[in-house]
């Protein structure tokens, strides 16, 4: 059984939100580069919080890390084989 968001939030409690300074200094990406992948679906979309203020899920960010760290991992276990 797939969990839709709201059920989700319910099962976690401690949902923070991080403004783009906190993602800059998280990801090592600039601000642009940021919006650019936002926009190609390669990174995790802003929460709106009202008129002109957005911020992200700390833990969808961090999942983005993860993921780039196991495709980081993934390619050297490859190249390691191959060799």
């Amino acid at each position: 059984m797939e969990l839709n968001h709201y059920q989700e939030f319910s099962m976690t409690p401690n949902i923070k939100l991080i403004r783009i300074k906190d993602v800059i200094e998280t990801t090592g990406l600039a601000r642009s580069t940021i919006y650019k992948y936002v926009d190609k679906g390669i990174f995790p979309k802003a929460v709106t919080l009202g008129r002109r203020s957005i911020a992200w899920v700390e833990s969808e960010v961090q999942e983005w890390i993860l993921e780039r760290i196991a495709l980081r991992d993934g390619a050297a276990s490859n190249r390691s084989r191959s060799c």
